[in-house]
């Protein structure tokens, strides 16, 4: 989702989950957009407890991962779930989720990204403040965004029923924001610094950006952990894998 770890075009395929109502919800949460469709979300239908099995986010939950690419770059990326929340133009309030990245020490990226879960147990994504750094030195903010602002909209990072082939854009920001994703598999299995997580226990998606086509990202999340490993397999081989988690 943010400047730096940005994905490629996902395959449209599976039929998204049942429809909505004239609240925006249906009696299982809305139904999970695509592409640049607008969606109508009821702030009464989300929350800022986000128990959903394969990424729990509670208030002190702390990931930290190690991203290496091919030329042998490292960096850490540390991940943690505040207590914050922050009041998204859509209506609906967030949890504050602050992933930070560094090289030798030194920042390369700091972001406050904004989540919430519907009442079916979907996580959305609403938006975030990101800001790059050059020299330690804050460079840039594109990439920001929020639901509700300049035609953003919300998407979900991961849906309450996962299943093979179900498809969803994971955010929409025209020409900045337009990551999307498929399910591929609920029965993997990955072994990370952190440990081994067994044959089915694992979730794997696909990560697509329509704007960088060429880009194509798996992601790896262990039921009751969350993210565990990403890796570029096109336009990149980046590896971002967990090295610590504390449960918050």
């Amino acid at each position: 989702m943010t400047a730096r770890r940005r994905t490629w075009a996902a395959a449209l395929v599976a039929a998204a989950v049942a429809g909505v109502g004239a609240s925006g919800a249906a009696a299982d949460g809305p139904r999970l957009p695509r592409g640049s469709e607008p969606v109508t979300l009821n702030p009464a239908d989300f929350t800022t407890r986000i128990d959903n099995p394969y990424w729990p986010m509670r208030p002190g939950g702390r990931w930290v991962y190690r991203e290496t690419t091919p030329d042998g770059t490292r960096q850490r990326v540390v991940v943690t779930v505040t207590r914050r929340t922050k009041l998204i133009a859509n209506g609906v309030t967030a949890r504050v989720v602050r992933d930070v990245v560094t090289e030798g020490g030194a920042p390369v990226e700091v972001t406050d990204d904004y989540y919430a879960q519907d009442r079916a147990g979907n996580i959305w994504y609403l938006g975030e403040a990101t800001t790059e750094f050059v020299k330690g030195e804050p460079a840039s903010t594109a990439g920001s965004f929020e639901a509700g602002v300049d035609g953003a909209q919300a998407g979900v990072i991961m849906p309450a029923t996962p299943r093979p082939g179900l498809a969803y854009r994971q955010e929409y920001y025209a020409g900045q924001a337009e990551d999307r994703a498929s399910v591929v598999s609920l029965a993997d299995q990955v072994e990370v610094p952190f440990g081994h997580f067994r044959a089915g226990r694992v979730l794997t998606t696909r990560d697509t950006n329509p704007l960088e086509p060429k880009v194509l990202e798996l992601k790896f999340y262990a039921r009751g952990v969350g993210p565990v490993l990403a890796i570029g397999v096109s336009g990149g081989a980046d590896r971002e894998e967990l090295v610590s988690y504390t449960r918050g």
